[in-house]
């Protein structure tokens, strides 16, 4: 189900995840989808050594009228879409607050020092029950694993903007997109990006 109007003027929205991940892309599309609903949107990036597996955050305010800063400030994230599980513990540790709602990507993507044996990554679990503790919903699905099924990894972030669309907390829908997707994507990528806004769009619908 759409929602006709914002819940909340402005409504912050975090995508993050790390470099290589398509986060920015992301954003971007999620930005002009509510740019065609109607709505003001300012975005906002941060990279930390996003070309090296570093974090990657984009900030995006919606309104109906105004046109906000495009920092959200500490404490005041609405939706955190996190394209990287520990991702997601990192922004709400910032910008998380108890009205905050998360969409996780559960697959991991292991820093350096994991690999190297140096650092240990949090267990599945756990970072699952802190996201839930700290969030006032939170939906988690396997997005990647849904794009490698597609044949490409980096459709993950689109079956997560497919997942903030089920959620229903935004005036974006699959006929908004497909027009967003048309607009500014080589025709041959097309079908591959509506199935995957559609499995993520299921997914989440499944959950609530």
């Amino acid at each position: 189900m759409v929602t006709p109007i914002l819940k909340k003027d402005p409504y912050n929205i975090i995508i993050t995840g790390v470099g290589g991940q398509g986060n920015v892309m992301a954003s971007r599309v999620l930005a002009r989808m509510l740019v065609r609903a109607g709505y003001r949107v300012t975005i906002g990036e941060t990279f930390g050594m996003s070309q090296r597996g570093g974090s990657v955050m984009s900030h995006i305010r919606v309104s109906e009228e105004t046109v906000w800063s495009p920092q959200i400030p500490k404490g005041r994230a609405d939706l955190i879409v996190a394209i990287e599980p520990v991702e997601a513990l990192r922004v709400l540790a910032d910008y998380g607050n108890p009205a905050v709602k998360v969409i996780v990507n559960t697959r991991p993507i292991y820093p350096v020092g994991v690999i190297t044996g140096e650092d240990e990554y949090p267990a599945p679990q756990k970072i699952r029950e802190a996201v839930t503790a700290l969030a006032s919903h939170a939906c988690f699905l396997d997005a990647t694993e849904e794009a490698v099924q597609l044949g490409n990894p980096i459709l993950g972030n689109i079956v997560m903007i497919g997942a903030v669309a089920g959620l229903g907390e935004l005036p974006v829908d699959r006929t908004v997109f497909e027009t967003v997707i048309r607009e500014g994507m080589p025709v041959a990528r097309v079908e591959a990006n509506l199935h995957a806004f559609a499995i993520g769009m299921a997914a989440v619908k499944k959950t609530n």
